[in-house]
């Protein structure tokens, strides 16, 4: 049993394909019964599950950090040169600490996914430099 103090900063859910197995209502209902106050939701380099987690976080009283493990792109996010997945970018996890924080996010997560696609929504340096503020990082994953 989880101990009411501890968070859950870096979880994927279904929406993490080929990666994630928690589905969401089922992982909030799950928190509730551990008496968590807060959960984080970090699925790779999407936030498809973010209203529906928000929504379920809410029902439970549970306070949903919002996030995402981004694929950060080696060099720039527009080189599409690199010769093998491992080459082509690295992993980052965000969260949202605040409401500049989200839309951060969310702007960072679209421009991943319109600028940077290559194998997966990329972003670089360049974009995190620009779109910060109101993130907390988590090396878990460099």
């Amino acid at each position: 049993m989880a101990s009411p103090e501890f968070v859950h900063l870096h979880l994927h859910t279904e929406y993490s394909l080929l990666d994630g197995a928690c589905h969401v209502d089922e992982l909030v209902d799950q928190a509730g019964r551990f008496g968590m106050k807060a959960l984080a939701i970090t699925d790779h380099g999407n936030m498809f599950g973010a209203v529906a987690f928000h929504d379920a976080c809410r029902e439970k009283g549970i306070k949903p950090i919002l996030g995402c493990e981004m694929y950060v792109a080696i060099g720039s996010r527009l080189d599409r040169t690199a010769s093998g997945i491992t080459e082509a970018y690295n992993h980052l996890t965000l969260l949202a600490a605040n409401d500049e924080g989200y839309h951060n996010l969310v702007k960072l997560v679209s421009l991943g996914y319109t600028e940077g696609f290559y194998h997966r929504p990329r972003v670089d340096k360049e974009l995190l430099r620009k779109h910060n503020r109101g993130l907390v990082c988590l090396s878990g994953c460099l």
